[in-house]
């Protein structure tokens, strides 16, 4: 079955205490930070059998590599989090010979830490506990560390495998962001970036 879902309003802020939420923030970064530096090299071996393939939107390579992928496994679904506009992604798993019905076109997410926040229950509700988890080879250490805290608080097991790619590795900062922001939703609900601002008036977390 094809759907498509609105993206989530998450404009609310949360008011919070500078000083013991910047502390909390650097404690979640120093977390974050040890789960960057203690990933193996990414590979592709499987100790469980996957159930779905699930896709990070970004980069429309991915999505041709999902398509050339999903022929190797036909009876897995496929959920594609803010990838190509519908009409495209559609066009090219069909192109591949890939049923829509086994498409599921996800566009709430606005950033990777949302790729997996914005479906980490639904995947858990539809009986899924592991995936295939497919990104820019340069993209997936950040995947991975948001993986292995969003997935991981619900029991879903993923196995990463990197669509190749020319782009240099991301800064490692990003992974630290990201990790902290992971732990933050977590403990809070809340996914958005973290906006400081001075001056008196605190932190605002979106």
């Amino acid at each position: 079955m094809f759907f498509s879902l609105q993206p989530r309003d998450e404009s609310k802020l949360i008011i919070v205490n500078p000083v013991s939420k910047l502390r909390l923030l650097l404690l979640f970064s120093a977390v974050a930070a040890t789960l960057c530096v203690g990933f193996k090299p990414i590979n592709n071996s499987v100790t469980t059998t996957p159930e779905a393939l699930l896709v990070l939107g970004g980069h429309e390579e991915r999505e041709h590599f999902a398509a050339k992928l999903a022929q190797q496994y036909p009876q897995l679904p496929i959920w594609i989090s803010s990838g190509s506009p519908q009409d495209y992604a559609q066009r090219i798993f069909t192109k591949a010979g890939i049923s829509r019905d086994r498409l599921h076109l996800d566009y709430r997410a606005s950033d990777t830490v949302t790729n997996f926040t914005t479906l980490v229950d639904q995947l858990k509700a539809e009986g899924i506990d592991s995936v295939y988890l497919i990104t820019s080879e340069n993209h997936m250490t950040r995947a991975k560390v948001i993986g292995d805290i969003v997935f991981g608080s619900r029991g879903i097991d993923f196995q990463p495998i990197a669509v190749p790619s020319d782009n240099p590795p991301e800064p490692i900062e990003k992974c630290w962001r990201d990790g902290a922001r992971s732990i933050f939703w977590l403990l809070t609900g809340h996914t958005g970036a973290i906006l400081v601002k001075y001056g008196g008036k605190g932190l605002k977390f979106l």
